[in-house]
């Protein structure tokens, strides 16, 4: 067994959640153990749309791991580019990255000489192109829960697309729904991983899922499973966009699941954690290190009130004149510091009143906004991870859009000994 670090090429990479979960850090004051012996050899990140003014998100990467091996650019052109034979793309072990949940219909079948072909500017085709292109053994990924359950008119046929393009490609694939709350981070965030990999390996589906796969070892689960389901997915993503999940009012995939050859075991899970748990008031500044645009005006307070308050009110379409009833129910105000936070949207900054910027109560008894350096550590970044010149706001959008990097580092150390044979 080689002793050389895992190479990651890290896609979509926003501040570095991933590589920060995988690599660790220790300079610019910062320090976070790492995973395991990672490297990451190619990273990129592009926020369309491509003006200088929209990529905080890569100067903030920039700042902390620099610029080299690292692209700034549209991902489709950069694979492009390296299928021209114009950009190198190193070879590496293992492909990451948090991706948008889109509409991921096929229109062109496998068995055309050409292959697949999805809807232009959807990201998984990259990521398909990628894995086509350098053939990594693992692949991890994230995305928002319901692409289990999208498209709505064919629940749950994105995420049968995706498991199919990996039984097309060659891999084995666990996927989990994991509320970061549940193992013991300060944000009740729910997110869906996915888990593949090339292996000649036959996994026995059921207990891969309960015991002997990498999420069953990073985050254990209670052996009662519920809405246990087993069926095929095709190898051609063309005939899954035609036929899975026509009909269907919800999705055959549950929040874990098992697939290989296109057998495919998923169920729903409840965790199994007895570590230390995290709440909001863990990562609370003192109130004498908060600035004070970050308090909230008791001329707003009613403001607050209302739109956090539960609702139920007679309101008219304005273009169509049509008349409904709106309701929404009620939210903490302010949040209660003895819980996990809720989880963060990429609009918790500024300082307008929102139902669902998070606000807390000082000892003084005045109300405030969350600070940066408090969205941060939610995310389990290190505090002022974002202060890279960034503006409050664009360090709250990024914030929104990362992912806790406890839920890679956990997963990094399970594959990290699986890779190099430790006990």
């Amino acid at each position: 067994m080689s002793d050389k670090p895992i190479r990651i090429i890290e896609l979509f990479a926003g501040v570095g959640g991933f590589r920060l979960g995988f690599e660790g850090y220790d300079k610019d004051g910062f320090t976070l153990p790492a995973a395991g012996s990672f490297e990451t050899v190619w990273a990129n990140q592009w926020e369309p749309p491509g003006t200088p003014t929209k990529q905080f998100a890569a100067r903030c990467y920039i700042a902390r791991f620099g610029e080299e091996n690292f692209l700034n650019e549209d991902i489709n052109k950069a694979l492009t580019m390296a299928e021209n034979g114009e950009l190198t793309i190193p070879d590496a072990d293992m492909l990451v990255g948090g991706f948008p949940c889109q509409d991921y219909s096929v229109s062109k079948p496998l068995s055309q000489s050409h292959g697949i072909e999805g809807r232009k500017g959807v990201l998984w085709w990259d990521i398909y192109r990628a894995l086509e292109m350098k053939k990594p053994r693992y692949v991890v990924l994230e995305n928002v829960d319901r692409l289990l359950k999208s498209p709505s008119k064919q629940r749950g046929r994105d995420f049968a697309i995706i498991l199919s393009c990996f039984y097309a490609l060659g891999y084995s694939a666990e996927w989990r729904v994991i509320n970061a709350a549940d193992y013991g981070h300060p944000q009740k965030r729910k997110r869906v991983y996915i888990y593949a990999e090339l292996t000649d390996t036959a996994w026995e589906l059921e207990q891969t899922l309960r015991t002997d796969g990498v999420f069953a070892e990073a985050f254990p689960i209670t052996q009662e499973l519920e809405r246990e389901d087993n069926f095929t997915i095709g190898i051609d993503p063309y005939e899954v966009t035609q036929d899975f999940g026509l009909g269907a009012k919800t999705s055959r995939f549950q929040d874990a699941g098992v697939m290989q050859d296109g057998k495919v075991y998923t169920a729903k899970p409840r965790a199994s954690y007895s570590g230390p748990f995290k709440v909001l008031g863990d990562i609370i500044l003192d109130e004498n290190q908060i600035p004070e645009q970050f308090f909230i005006d008791s001329s707003k307070i009613e403001s607050w009130k209302y739109l956090k308050g539960g609702k139920r009110e007679e309101r008219i379409n304005k273009a169509s004149g049509f008349k409904y009833t709106y309701s929404e129910g009620s939210m903490s105000f302010p949040d209660p510091l003895d819980r996990p936070a809720r989880t963060i949207l990429t609009g918790e900054g500024g300082a307008g009143a929102s139902r669902f910027k998070h606000v807390v109560e000082t000892e003084s008894g005045r109300l405030r906004r969350l600070v940066p350096d408090e969205l941060d550590q939610i995310q389990g970044f290190p505090r002022g991870w974002t202060d890279t010149g960034l503006t409050d706001g664009h360090r709250a959008f990024c914030m929104g859009n990362a992912l806790v990097v406890g839920i890679p580092n956990a997963l990094g150390k399970v594959i990290n000994k699986r890779h190099f044979g430790l006990s």
